[in-house]
């Protein structure tokens, strides 16, 4: 199995997941918050095109997620999975290939076990992942605000963890964004800081683990270096060996044998 970021940030965020056996390859991508036009072009960067995706799964309605899903549907005939939360929150859209997906009920894709859960956000009926193809899983949590024993239970055990690592707390408390702003995004429904995020981690380690992804940063209110910092010490990794996703161009393929 390997997986890659195509942008993950304010502006825009989409992981790709591929599970590859003797015979077949199954390709899932993990939001799309891009227009159709950039999603294509950071896809083509990738070594893919949209007709040789296996299936969406859209996390909630927040634009920098949903992007182009309701267009990437339509011309590629993609299956789209999200939670009906979701779905009304978009408007109720009409797909041709749309299945609602569930807290703890497994999405089969091909060589691809997807297992949605629930964490706490802004937003409808926020769902994140959990990613098996049989070996090897990812845990994909980003746009949560804080820790649930729900989500630990579904992050314990990965083979690779892409985490978000929103902001630091300081410097958000000290950024020029409006009080309502900053009070949105380190509550309990906004986004993770490194110290929350270290805390995961913390709870969630293990020896299997392969790869540690810190994501969604904030280009304003964070740095890789605090990230990395905050982890490593989470952790007793060496810092060097945590993997920062860039908020433009995230990060490459990743392969777990």
């Amino acid at each position: 199995m390997r997986f890659c970021s195509l942008g993950s940030g304010s502006s825009g965020n989409a992981t790709l997941i591929e599970a590859r056996s003797a015979t077949t390859t199954s390709r899932v991508l993990v939001d799309c918050g891009f227009s159709l036009q950039e999603l294509e072009y950071r896809l083509a960067r990738a070594g893919l095109g949209a007709e040789q995706l296996d299936g969406l799964f859209v996390t909630h309605e927040h634009a920098d997620h949903v992007g182009c899903a309701l267009a990437l549907a339509r011309r590629h005939a993609v299956p789209v999975w999200m939670s009906r939360g979701t779905w009304q929150a978009i408007g109720e859209p009409e797909l041709p290939a749309l299945q609602f997906a569930r807290d703890g009920e497994a999405i089969s894709i091909r060589d691809l076990e997807l297992m949605p859960f629930t964490v706490p956000h802004d937003a409808a009926e926020p769902l994140q992942l959990r990613c098996h193809d049989g070996a090897s899983s990812i845990g994909v949590l980003t746009d949560v605000g804080s820790i649930t024993p729900h989500l630990l239970e579904h992050l314990r055990g990965c083979s690779a963890l892409v985490l978000e690592c929103n902001h630091d707390s300081d410097l958000l408390a000290a950024s020029t964004y409006p009080p309502s702003l900053k009070e949105r995004i380190a509550g309990r429904f906004g986004h993770l800081a490194n110290h929350t995020a270290a805390a995961i981690l913390q709870q969630t380690h293990h020896p299997g683990l392969r790869h540690l992804v810190a994501a969604h940063l904030s280009e304003r209110n964070n740095r890789p270096a605090l990230v990395r910092a905050a982890l490593a010490q989470a952790c007793g990794a060496n810092a060097e060996q945590i993997i920062v996703a860039d908020p433009a161009f995230g990060f490459d393929w990743l392969r777990i044998d």
